[in-house]
C-alpha cells in the first residue's frame, strides 16, 4: 500500500505566505478534496505535490522518501492535470492523447480512454475545433491512456456537463478500487465517496487571513 504525505509545509508566493504548517496524507484507494477560495493556494499545493515547485519548508514524501530526492521517480507515480488544458491545436484528439501516453512505458488503449469520456467520435478532429468541454475531456483522457498511481486534478470539472462529470466520477471510483489515489481541487461537489476534505483556509497565518 502506497502512502503519499506532506508535513509542516510552508509556501510563499512573492512576499505573501500562501499557507503554513500544512500537512496531509493519502493512501492507496483514498481520495482527498482541496477546498478554499481563489488565492488560498489549491493550485499551488497541487504543483508542490507534483514536484513542480518546492516548499519553502516542510517535506513531501512517497512511502517515506522525500520526492525531491528522486523527481523522475516521483513523476512516474503520478498524472498532473492542471487548470489549463494542454491540447495542441494542430494535433487530432487521438494524437494529443497519444503524445502524453507515449511519454510513459506503460501506455494503455487510447481508444478506450477516449470512449470512457465520450469523445471517441472526435478521434480525428484537430484540437483547434474543440469546445472548452471537449478539450477538458481530452485532457482527462490521458490519465486513462497511461496509468499512474496518483491523480492530481486541478478543477477537473471545469467546462464539463453533467454527463462528463459522471464519467469522471466513475473513472475516479474505478481508479481507487484498483488501489489508486486521487487528489482534486474543486469549487463543485463531485461526490467522491468517502473523500476527505482539506480546507486550505485552515492553514493561513492569522495576519494573512485578517
Amino acid at each position: 500500500m502506497a502512502l503519499f504525505s506532506g508535513e509542516d509545509i510552508l509556501c510563499f508566493r512573492g512576499e505573501r505566505t500562501v499557507f503554513a504548517d500544512l500537512s496531509f496524507s493519502i493512501q492507496s484507494g483514498e481520495a482527498l478534496v482541496l477546498r478554499g477560495p481563489n488565492g488560498s493556494g489549491k493550485s499551488t499545493l497541487l504543483r508542490l505535490m507534483a514536484g513542480l515547485l518546492k516548499p519553502h519548508d516542510g517535506t513531501i514524501t512517497w512511502d517515506g522518501e522525500n520526492i525531491s530526492d528522486d523527481p523522475e521517480g516521483h513523476n512516474a507515480h503520478l498524472h498532473y492535470v492542471g487548470h489549463a488544458d494542454a491540447v495542441k491545436p494542430v494535433l487530432s484528439v487521438h494524437e494529443n492523447v497519444a503524445f502524453w501516453a507515449n511519454l510513459r512505458t506503460n501506455a494503455g488503449s487510447i481508444e478506450a480512454a477516449l470512449d470512457a469520456f465520450g469523445i471517441g467520435y472526435l478521434t480525428d478532429v484537430p484540437g483547434r475545433f474543440l469546445s472548452a468541454g471537449q478539450k477538458r475531456r481530452v485532457n482527462l483522457a490521458r490519465i486513462l491512456a497511461s496509468p499512474a498511481k496518483l491523480w492530481l486534478l486541478d478543477e477537473p470539472t471545469t467546462a464539463l456537463d453533467a454527463e462528463a462529470i459522471n464519467d469522471l466520477k466513475r473513472e475516479i471510483a474505478t481508479h481507487r478500487a484498483s488501489g489508486g489515489m486521487a487528489i482534486a481541487s474543486t469549487h463543485t461537489e463531485i461526490g467522491l465517496k468517502d473523500a476527505r476534505i482539506l480546507n486550505l483556509d485552515d492553514f493561513q497565518l492569522k495576519e494573512d487571513a485578517a
